[in-house]
């Protein structure tokens, strides 16, 4: 007996998505260039409020898909949580590890700092910046930290939305003054970013850390162990 599904439809569609992929690919070789996106945006980044291509990418022209990606980022960490308490995870390390970490975890957050600032002109920007702290969550972790140096859970909920929080009422607030969602105006569009990149920097590193644990930090860290 025929199945309709399984021998007319699939294969029929099958075949009008190969044929549309491929018209797709005949008309981007064939077709007229025109202005490239690349192009055009380059030529608009003097007016972004930064003067790094990416980071104006990233922040400006395209705010709408990083506001999203730091919510994607949220919404694995409330699935992560959902399994339940982090597990007891490493034992406390050696004095020499742990010498070594609480050297690096600083040096880390230094870093973390430096690779936010310098996002504005030069490779960087908050998901370095916050791929940095995570780093030094990872690090206490591994020596033992339970908590790998987060603040409480009702704390942690805070930081980890603060990314996303800031990022939507700033597009709202902007919005609400008639310049349209996340549309910086110029002479506010530096210090936006700025304020934008330092909550999601916070936010990307907490959110890395605690998904690090594998479930929702302890609530009463065991004696010797860090918060």
């Amino acid at each position: 007996m025929i199945r309709p599904l399984e021998h007319i439809v699939i294969p029929i569609g099958l075949i009008v998505v190969g044929g549309l992929l491929g018209w797709s690919f005949f008309l981007a070789v064939t077709g007229e260039a025109g202005d490239r996106l690349a192009s055009v945006a380059l030529a608009r980044v003097p007016d972004s409020g930064v003067s790094n291509p990416v980071t104006s990418v990233l922040l400006n022209f395209r705010a709408y898909d990083t506001l999203l990606e730091l919510a994607v980022l949220l919404s694995a960490l409330l699935g992560i949580w959902s399994l339940g308490a982090a597990g007891p995870g490493f034992q406390p390390a050696a004095s020499i590890l742990d010498g070594m970490v609480a050297g690096f975890v600083p040096l880390l957050i230094l870093s973390a700092g430096y690779m936010l600032w310098v996002g504005a002109y030069a490779p960087g920007g908050a998901f370095q910046a916050g791929a940095l702290l995570g780093a030094a969550g990872v690090m206490l972790a591994l020596a033992g930290h339970r908590n790998a140096g987060l603040p409480c859970e009702s704390r942690l909920r805070l930081l980890v939305a603060l990314g996303v929080f800031v990022f939507a009422m700033t597009g709202l607030l902007l919005m609400v003054l008639g310049d349209g969602f996340l549309t910086y105006p110029p002479g506010l569009a530096k210090w936006l970013i700025l304020i934008i990149e330092t909550a999601a920097t916070l936010a990307i590193g907490a959110t890395l850390a605690a998904a690090y644990l594998g479930g929702r930090p302890a609530a009463h860290p065991t004696s010797g162990e860090t918060a």
